[in-house]
């Protein structure tokens, strides 16, 4: 069973910062990361991905370079920035008031 996509959309920014807390990346590595850490529930289309990327190096929470894979393939790696570091504390700081929120209306008993 996938995860609606819609339950994820608004959080993906923290998804992607989380993962460039580990090490610097690229877009097939990290979506590859998500789906194998969610077990295949969860994958952002590409589409998103990028446009996640594209929004978050403007606001300066990300940088990109130009590696190689050694395979002679160039890739666009992206490294979290300090700005990137402080938006991630905050935005886990919503996340986890908003599931503390939602444990609460879901919950059968009052």
């Amino acid at each position: 069973m996938s995860i609606a996509g819609d339950l994820i959309r608004g959080h993906t920014d923290a998804i992607i910062l989380a993962r460039l807390l580990r090490g610097d990346s690229y877009g097939y590595e990290i979506n590859k990361t998500i789906s194998t850490i969610s077990s295949g529930r969860f994958e952002l289309k590409e589409a998103t991905l990028y446009t996640a990327f594209k929004r978050l190096e403007e606001s300066g929470c990300i940088a990109s370079y130009w590696g190689d894979s050694g395979a002679g393939a160039r890739r666009r790696y992206y490294t979290i920035t300090a700005a990137g570091k402080d938006a991630y504390h905050r935005l886990m700081t919503e996340w986890l008031e908003t599931k503390e929120i939602m444990d609460k209306l879901l919950r059968m008993e009052e």
